[in-house]
């Protein structure tokens, strides 16, 4: 083995230009030594001066490290022909991996209320974004229903008899159920807060208001939309992904037609039905609270029924089902189109056809209760 030769880095001044000459063993166990000469080199040498290699002895990646740090790209590329083969290899990979390698710079924190606002503004042209894309869908599917309404021969009865089923026959148990509970969770609130004024008797009056307005078409419109809307953006999304409808279009095939019209026509058919069943399970529910806990009878019940509530409440709450069902519908088809073709795309789209198909139901169920509070009806 070849004795270990001590390093240097010299300035020779002698010459013109300037002349940097390396020599000996730049590797680990100089390290300390070689970094420190290196530091004072560097601001004594200008861009003109040369480097001589003709000196260096053994050379490791710490050693290499160093030289490309010290002379640079430029004076390696004009001096790398004086070193045998493995030092230039060695030296040009050092010096190559050290300029790849970058280290990543923090960025400077942004104040909070200007995260916030940015945030705000995103959300804001999103829900911007989102809300014309609504319309628009609805616009295309009002368009398509006046196009085949008077096309009896395009009618697709199958579907629309199968979605009828899935969406309403096989939804009704679990609404009956929710809303009698609820009708009668509605009654003992009632009559406890009614009791420490003396009329319980009204609590048949708060039950039949409350289920025929707002309480039956309400939960009815949540739980579709928690139901059938999500059944809608998981079965056209899984379509979408494996690039069925795509295939739809190829054979001349309206995907409107084909797979959302049904859809909403199914909706449209059953949305007042499972409400109208809503409003009678959750009068029932409230009326056996009655008899059981305020001794009102159901003959009694039903006496003050005939008496006090009239039948413009019943069809408010049935007004306002088809624009939900409508809504419903198109949101669950709309966010099912959305679907980008993975299986993470279709548990999104589902979950956000749920969240907006609430909020919308929601809100237009608030503005049509202004709307009929102002009407007198």
């Amino acid at each position: 083995m070849e004795p270990m030769t001590t390093p240097s880095a010299t300035l020779d001044t002698s010459s013109q230009p300037p002349c940097l000459r390396i020599s000996g063993d730049w590797t680990l166990a100089h390290y300390t030594q070689l970094k420190r000469d290196s530091e004072r080199l560097r601001s004594q040498y200008s861009s003109d001066t040369r480097a001589d290699l003709s000196q260096l002895g053994r050379l490791d990646t710490a050693g290499a490290s160093l030289l490309a740090e010290l002379l640079g790209s430029e004076r390696l590329s004009r001096c790398t022909d004086d070193l045998g083969a493995a030092n230039r290899a060695l030296l040009k990979t050092v010096y190559h991996s050290v300029q790849d390698y970058c280290i990543p710079l923090k960025q400077a924190e942004r104040p909070v209320l200007l995260v916030l606002l940015e945030r705000i503004g995103c959300s804001v042209n999103k829900l911007w974004g989102d809300t014309l894309q609504l319309l628009g869908f609805i616009g295309l599917i009002i368009q398509t229903l006046l196009l085949r309404a008077l096309q009896p021969h395009r009618w697709r009865l199958t579907p629309v008899v199968a979605h009828i089923e899935q969406t309403g026959l096989n939804a009704a148990p679990i609404i009956a159920l929710l809303t009698f509970l609820v009708g009668a969770v509605v009654a003992f609130l009632g009559a406890t807060v009614l009791a420490a004024f003396g009329a319980t008797i009204f609590t048949v009056d708060l039950v039949a208001f409350s289920f025929l307005r707002e309480f039956g078409v309400l939960l009815t419109a949540i739980l579709m939309a928690g139901r059938t809307a999500s059944a809608f953006t998981a079965q056209i999304g899984s379509m979408k992904a494996n690039e069925e409808i795509d295939a739809i279009r190829t054979l001349g095939l309206n995907p409107i037609e084909l797979l959302v019209v049904p859809r909403v026509l199914a909706l449209l058919i059953t949305l007042p039905l499972l409400t109208f069943v809503a409003m009678i399970c959750g009068i029932v529910g409230g009326g056996v609270v009655c008899a059981l806990s305020l001794d009102i009878s159901p003959a009694m019940f039903l006496s003050l029924l005939q008496t006090d509530i009239g039948v413009q409440h019943l069809l408010v709450g049935l007004a306002k089902a088809p624009f939900f069902a409508f809504l419903i519908a198109a949101i669950g088809c709309l966010e099912g189109f959305k679907v980008s073709g993975s299986a993470e795309s279709v548990g999104a789209h589902t979950t956000s056809a749920v969240v907006q198909s609430i909020f919308v139901v929601i809100v237009l169920d608030a503005v049509a209760a202004l709307f009929f509070m102002e009407m007198g009806w």
